[in-house]
């Protein structure tokens, strides 16, 4: 038996060399999630100097499409989650963890890859053709007609972008298996200077073009989609490593066993996601019901929300890779201290992130509209109560994602998405509803009470992971 010294050492040392390869991995995603929202960031920053009309129902379809594409994305997630797996089966025990050496047997990584393109393509079909026609939907969800014409203008124009978005984030979980996450950051901020350049002469009229205002914005984006898409499928082409596995080389039909496997992984991941993203949504419908300014105070603290939550977010696509590893390899403690490790990490960022938009509140508004100005004042004055709620529970909103994304390293999904079911819609959609309809608190009783059910579901999803975790080892 080992001295306990030789144990503390053992075990300390493990969680060093987690924690470097967990940065190592999730700073570039992070990095790149950060950047990419940025073209819904801006759009929605453009849309707050073309007009209030414009923030609030630019904003409205930004968001909506930003959080619809989330969750149609869930469904290939799974690449990833399984492609982690498999490397984590096939390494050799002597190899480092941060490295994987290619073996002869391909073949399930490379249908991995190749069935998810066809995923991909055949989900992007159906979403895009909602996306052609989504006012009467915004008339039954009560928007008013000038928020149902502007933000339908929208929603026509970013369409054609559906299907490399669904491509970029297939192939990102793809390569965040292997490790190879820094070129996201690259083609990410490259398509994102591109979309702000875009941006600014359709939506604005220059360089002797026509002012396109919404359609522009989403045109530019579009656009902006489709280069990052093929950047990143260059990028592979290219790579040593990747070119081991020609998943763009026989790629004629669907193999359903592997659609099957993927669908099975992904789809109770891409409910979960509808749950959650479901809620905002909900949330935003609400807001939009209260009246104009209300809807735009709403879309300023949502946007800059989310700006932040991007960091947890590439946490979380680095803890599946990281969990799903070890998973693949059997060792219980070694998914047990990627987990702990990840939701460390993000517990010291979302600390220090709320410390820093208490301070910033009033500069982050300002981007959106000028703070001075007197007809801004309502709204102004909203968004700022709507940030100060979200400065005291946005850690435990990360949490809850991160220790969700832990879960699916497990692959465990089919549970978390019953749970999600009942935190978010359960128990945050109608607290909701009571605190903002009943009590009288408005936006800021919607804000409260979606929380409260993301509160509820991290509380849940952390036990759950580590009662997982737990088992593995007994068995």
């Amino acid at each position: 038996m080992l001295p306990t010294k030789a144990v503390n050492y053992a075990v300390k040392s493990g969680a060093l060399s987690e924690f470097r390869s967990f940065l190592g991995l999730a700073i570039p995603l992070a990095s790149a999630q950060i950047a990419q929202f940025a073209v819904s960031f801006v759009d929605t920053i453009m849309m707050g100097h073309l007009g209030t009309a414009q923030l609030a129902a630019g904003g409205l379809a930004a968001s909506t499409f930003q959080m619809a594409l989330t969750v149609i994305t869930g469904f290939v997630v799974s690449v990833g989650v399984l492609a982690a797996e498999a490397i984590g089966a096939t390494a050799q025990t002597e190899t480092r963890d941060s490295d994987f050496r290619a073996t002869k047997d391909n073949s399930r990584l490379t249908g991995l890859a190749r069935q998810g393109m066809w995923m991909c393509l055949l989900i992007s079909v159906p979403f895009t053709l909602l996306l052609l026609n989504m006012s009467p939907m915004l008339r039954l969800l009560q928007q008013s007609e000038d928020v149902t014409v502007l933000a339908q203008q929208y929603f026509t124009a970013i369409a054609f972008g559906v299907l490399p978005a669904m491509g970029f984030a297939m192939l990102r979980g793809y390569t965040s298996a292997f490790s190879l996450a820094n070129v996201v950051t690259v083609i990410v901020l490259i398509g994102t200077a591109f979309n702000v350049a875009c941006n600014y002469v359709l939506g604005f009229g220059k360089l002797g073009l026509p002012r396109l205002e919404l359609v522009g914005l989403g045109i530019g984006s579009g656009l902006s989609l489709w280069l990052m898409f093929w950047l990143f499928v260059v990028y592979i082409f290219r790579h040593p490593l990747l070119q081991q596995y020609r998943f763009w080389r026989g790629w004629k039909h669907p193999n359903l066993s592997i659609l099957r496997q993927l669908s099975q992984v992904g789809a109770p991941i891409a409910v979960t996601f509808s749950l959650e993203l479901g809620l905002f949504s909900a949330v935003s419908y609400a807001a939009g019901s209260l009246g104009t300014e209300v809807l735009a105070a709403h879309q300023i603290a949502f946007q800059t929300i989310a700006l932040i939550f991007m960091v947890p977010l590439g946490m979380s696509q680095a803890t599946v890779a990281r969990v799903g590893l070890w998973f693949g390899k059997g060792d219980s403690y070694g998914m047990r201290r990627a987990g702990i490790v990840a939701i460390a990490c993000t517990v010291c960022f979302l600390s220090a992130s709320s410390l820093a938009l208490y301070i910033f509140r009033p500069f982050m508004v300002g981007l959106f509209l000028d703070t001075q100005a007197p007809e801004n004042a309502a709204v102004v004055n909203l968004a700022m109560d709507l940030l100060l709620v979200s400065v005291a529970v946005q850690i435990m909103d990360g949490v809850q994602r991160v220790a969700m994304s832990a879960l699916y390293g497990l692959q465990d999904t089919g549970v978390p998405m019953i749970l999600s079911a009942i935190a978010y819609w359960g128990i945050g959609l109608t607290t909701s509803y009571l605190l903002c309809f009943f009590v009288g608190w408005g936006v800021v009783g919607l804000w409260i009470g979606q929380y409260t059910g993301i509160a509820v579901a991290g509380t849940i999803f952390v036990w759950r992971f580590w009662q997982l975790t737990r088992q593995y080892h007994h068995t």
